[in-house]
């Protein structure tokens, strides 16, 4: 016991597992692997095979035209076929629509459906109501809405071209640059965060003492729907500066006592941008991850679409006139056929052979995380850098995990899919017996609510370390979790405090990009920057504002996916450098592989 003490730092404990010993043979991620997880990869395979199948089968049975047209009460589409020049429908009887969509109990047997004639028009109307009557006008046409926006796309896609590709230089010169301006921006960030609390303290200190002067208390208040009230009592301030002085001594606390740990995290920040900057092919990788995922959720819409508008239409009688007494027979299961107008029911009155209706039947019926570990692992565990670097890392690393570990990969990934089908289906529950609900009920679903939720994040930080841990040694994906959750409980405490920097400096980095990027493009687009084509004048735009919420949005996604290979890189490094230490120990035989910064932060040295 007195040896195993003698090893262990004050952050190790035996609870999470032995520190790992050192290994002459081991100079990085191993190539010699064989295959993880079969069973969940032939799973996968056989899931991804039905995929198929019910796309095919979808394709062959459904029929978009019931999404993309309207359709009349003969099961004729509007728009197309004999229809071609009659695109609108136009409903015979407005009121029936009105109010069958307050009951309940006809909707369902209605098909959810408005029951009165249906036909095609030319033109496109609405119905305005006056003394329960109607006049006939000119309608709405979100067509139009939509031709202005094309148009503005049509005009202005150059320049949003040119706003994501700024986006994008700005995204990569922030990373490229972290190794050289990271320790500055830290520390900016945290006398910025110090000296907005000091303020905070000041200023709720002062509204207190406004409010205590005037004699201000809440129970003076007393409850009130009006939130501003309670910004009017000393109380309210003084439970803020409270808040916010128990804040700012926390924040003071972890510049004393962890500055050492944060000088730990600066330095593989700066590290994480060398290796980017030595290894610039990581850097395409998102947009190959975006171009997959556009696909999937390109093929998953089209089989949505399809599987939605599959089978054949029902159509039924609906009792207009339940006063009648050959309508009160009707309970909306007696079908017909409106092409012939002959229902298939005996002894129907003519007059309810005009009111089928048609009801649709419905068909009820992650790997570039381990390629880049493996990538950037393989710069960490090169003792001359950059000359040990392995050539075409990326290019191994995805081959690796494409050919070894796709039954890991995906057992990760449905892991983190179960728990996410749970907290649907609680929301759904929730959202079904919201109405039913007593005050402890409400309570005992927050709190599943909550735990799902940390359960989720809990499976994401965990996949995401034993991907980098698969990429290393090659283990199937229940010993690589054990040993990266061993691996950081071990050093549980520069775990937190290397996320919440990475956190904070990656946050500020989309904040420069996106409002940055937006800023320009707003005055760009509204015309307080004069265009420099002559081809294109801001005061044609219909809507300016679409071109400048595309820039945005897109300046987003361009800077998350950046920064998430750089966010990789860094828990890679992370995940090396604490094995680094507990393997090696500096002497010729066992020399440590991190960085002469580190090391000096660290007092340790090669000798």
């Amino acid at each position: 016991m007195g040896k195993k003490q003698s090893k262990s730092s004050p952050e190790e404990s035996a609870e999470y597992g032995e520190p790992r010993q050192f290994d002459p043979n081991f100079k990085g991620p191993l190539l010699k692997r064989s295959c993880t997880d079969i069973i969940c990869c032939i799973l996968f395979v056989l899931v991804i095979l039905g995929y198929l199948a019910v796309g095919i089968l979808a394709w062959l049975y459904g029929d978009p035209r019931h999404v993309l047209y309207p359709k009349n009460s003969t099961g004729s589409f509007c728009g197309t076929g004999q229809n071609k020049d009659r695109p609108n429908l136009f409903y015979f009887d407005m009121i029936r629509c009105a109010t069958s969509s307050f009951n309940i109990l006809a909707n369902p047997a209605n098909g959810f459906q408005c029951p009165t004639t249906q036909v095609c028009l030319a033109l496109r109307f609405n119905w305005i109501f006056y003394f329960g009557g109607f006049d006939l006008v000119n309608g709405f046409n979100a067509k139009e809405i939509g031709i202005r926006i094309f148009e503005d796309f049509a005009s202005s896609w150059p320049w949003i071209l040119l706003g994501l590709l700024i986006a994008m230089v700005t995204s990569l010169l922030f990373l490229l640059l972290l190794r050289f301006i990271a320790p500055v921006m830290v520390w900016v960030l945290i006398v910025g965060l110090l000296g907005a609390g000091a303020y905070g303290i000041w200023h709720c200190y002062w509204e207190y003492d406004n409010y205590k002067k005037k004699s201000a208390f809440i129970s003076d208040v007393g409850f009130s729907t009006d939130l501003k009230i309670y910004f009017q009592v000393q109380e309210t301030w003084l439970a803020f500066l409270i808040v916010i002085a128990i804040g700012e001594a926390i924040l003071l606390l972890m510049l004393i006592f962890l500055r050492k740990r944060i000088l730990i995290a600066i330095a593989l920040i700066q590290e994480a941008s060398k290796a980017v900057s030595h290894m610039m092919s990581a850097l395409v990788y998102p947009v190959i991850t975006f171009i997959m995922l556009l696909i999937c959720v390109a093929y998953w819409g089209a089989t949505a679409l399809y599987l939605a508008t599959s089978g054949a239409p029902i159509y039924k009688v609906v009792a207009l006139n339940s006063n009648n007494e050959a309508c009160k027979k009707i309970n909306a299961s007696h079908l017909c056929d409106p092409l012939v107008k002959r229902l298939i029911l005996p002894r129907m009155p003519h007059y309810l052979q005009r009111h089928c209706l048609s009801v649709v039947r419905e068909l009820r019926h992650r790997p570039g995380q381990c390629t880049l570990a493996g990538a950037f692992a393989s710069y960490y565990w090169a003792f001359h850098k950059p000359a040990d670097i392995p050539m075409f890392p990326i290019c191994g690393s995805f081959l690796r995990a494409l050919r070894y570990h796709i039954g890991s990969l995906a057992f990760g990934a449905l892991i983190l899919t179960l728990v996410q089908i749970m907290r649907m289906l609680l929301e759904y529950i929730d959202h079904k017996t919201r109405e039913a609900q007593n005050g402890c009920a409400r309570f005992i679903l927050c709190c599943l609510k909550c735990c799902l939720w940390c359960l989720e994040k809990f499976i994401k930080f965990l996949n995401r370390n034993a991907y980098i841990m698969i990429a290393i040694y090659g283990k199937n994906f229940c010993v690589s979790a054990k040993n990266a959750f061993s691996l950081l409980m071990r050093n549980i405490i520069r775990v937190v405090v290397l996320d919440k920097v990475t956190d904070l400096l990656l946050f500020f980095g989309k904040l420069l990009v996106v409002g940055g990027v937006g800023v320009l493009a707003f005055f760009f687009f509204s015309g307080r920057i004069p265009s420099p084509n002559s081809t294109f004048r801001s005061e044609t735009l219909n809507y300016y504002w679409m071109p400048i919420i595309t820039v945005m949005f897109g300046s987003y996604l361009i800077a998350h996916g950046f920064f998430s290979v750089y966010n990789m890189c860094v828990d890679t490094l992370f995940l090396c450098f604490l094995e680094d230490l507990e393997r090696n120990d500096g002497s010729a035989q066992k020399p440590y592989f991190m960085s002469k910064k580190l090391m000096k932060i660290l007092n340790k040295k090669n000798k």
